[in-house]
């Protein structure tokens, strides 16, 4: 089968160029995602106070445990397919395609009745303010209802780069960007529908942009044009997804619950810290972006490389990318440094919170590059399914964040700062992990395209 364009054969090539090749579109992608973000919540904020905007805020920790499984599985389906790519084998390809399709909707369905049903219950377990909980629970039983949507989107993003096509998911995320922030301002401003509007405007965007992805890869992509055999479920493919899938569905499952604790240990501090942390939490998603884009070229690279039978390349872009790693990391370490109370600025005048903030920066900085190493490592470890070791570095995460929050608080009190430190500590331990895992090589015998 010809390899179009849509099609990226990393197999070949200088691992420097195609991973910044690969990189870049994501990169730009993930930005924008995140100034969507901050545009979606100033639209929420102006037009409907601050009680609205904390019930979207208290709700983002729970529906995060519900996308990370779709997003798990969808991660699985992506590796699955690079490496079947890798190894030549198209009838796998197809195959894996259509069976993921299949586990990925119907488990989008099942967390959506999940959602819809426990989430005032759980809402209510959670301690959220009555003033917020109405639309609290209003907001997440709109959003889980359409987990669906959420599932296919993810699903066609990550097969798409699985095949090398980093473009393609990029374009479909400016539409929903784009698309997601003018419903909202037809809903909640225009129609007045409140936190409900926005939950409508998140879930309309991404079902276009999932059902566009899906028909633009099957009219372009020769990997999505199929034939009856293909449609029809493939037991062992299936087991395959699950297998891949959850392991990494569990990961994201278990980091969500690591930063819940997290936060439940910074609400003991006063306000200003309450806040504080909220801004560098705010810089932190930017920061991590370059490291995620990495990290997403970093596993297709694997999972392509591996199935090809050429473990040496994916050392070899494994080094490169520690160095990448190394000079993101340095340079906004020098940002955080230097230019730490500007950024503060942007989000509150309060000079207590700066001042805070400003400190709390400085500390992250020193961090960033056990941050990078996290993403690298995992982007390799999963590429190659070694994704066993995905739950184990969850488990790890939340581990982390509870002893050093107690070890900063109880043994080596620190005071407020603790809330940093213990953020700091765990990317290094969790960093270390992922060297060793890498080091020990079990990930060198792990690839399902072979066996």
């Amino acid at each position: 089968m010809e390899r179009v364009k849509l099609v990226q054969d990393m197999t070949r090539g200088n691992e420097t160029k195609l991973l910044l090749k690969f990189m870049l579109p994501m990169l730009l992608g993930n930005i924008f995602q995140q100034v969507y973000n901050i545009a979606d919540s100033i639209i929420v904020g102006q037009f409907e106070g601050a009680d609205a905007l904390g019930a979207i805020g208290c709700t983002a920790s729970l529906t995060f445990l519900f996308f990370s499984i779709c997003q798990g599985l969808g991660m699985g389906a992506g590796i699955m397919v690079a490496q079947f790519f890798g190894a030549g084998r198209e009838e796998n390809v197809k195959k894996t395609l259509t069976n993921s399709f299949y586990i990925v909707v119907a488990s989008g369905i099942l967390l959506s009745v999940m959602g819809v049903i426990f989430t005032g219950p759980v809402l209510e377990l959670l301690g959220t303010p009555a003033v917020q909980i109405d639309d609290a629970t209003a907001y997440m039983q709109i959003v889980c209802g359409g987990t669906v949507a959420v599932a296919i989107y993810n699903y066609a993003s990550q097969v798409m780069r699985a095949l090398g096509d980093a473009k393609t998911p990029l374009y479909f995320l400016l539409v929903a960007t784009v698309l997601n922030v003018i419903l909202d301002l037809v809903f909640v401003v225009g129609m007045e529908k409140g936190v409900s509007g926005a939950a409508y405007a998140t879930i309309i965007a991404q079902g276009i942009s999932a059902l566009g992805s899906l028909i633009y890869a099957i009219r372009r992509n020769p990997y999505f044009r199929f034939e009856k055999r293909h449609f029809i479920y493939d037991s062992h493919i299936g087991q395959l997804c699950f297998k891949v899938g959850l392991p990494l569905g569990i990961q994201g499952f278990t980091i969500a619950v690591s930063c819940v604790i997290l936060q439940k240990f910074v609400n003991s501090f006063d306000a200003a810290v309450v806040t504080a942390f909220t801004v560098t939490s705010r810089v932190e998603q930017f920061v991590q972006q370059p490291y995620n884009s990495l990290a997403m070229a970093v596993s297709t690279f694997t999972g392509q490389n591996m199935g090809a039978g050429k473990p040496e390349r994916v050392r070899r872009a494994l080094v490169r990318s520690v160095w990448i790693t190394a000079v993101i990391s340095g340079a906004m370490a020098l940002v955080c440094f230097f230019g730490g109370e500007l950024i503060v600025r942007c989000f509150v005048h309060e000079p207590e919170v700066i001042e805070i903030g400003v400190k709390a920066l400085k500390i992250l900085g020193l961090m960033f590059f056990p941050l990078g190493i996290i993403y690298v490592t995992r982007g390799v470890l999963n590429g190659a399914n070694d994704t066993f070791y995905a739950m184990i570095n969850g488990i790890i995460e939340v581990c982390g964040r509870i002893s050093f929050a107690l070890l900063f608080v109880n043994v080596i009190p620190v005071g407020m700062w603790s809330v940093w430190l213990a953020t700091g500590g765990t990317w290094i331990i969790t960093a270390m992990a992922g060297t060793i895992r890498y080091k020990q090589g079990s990930w060198r015998r792990k690839c399902i395209a072979t066996t």
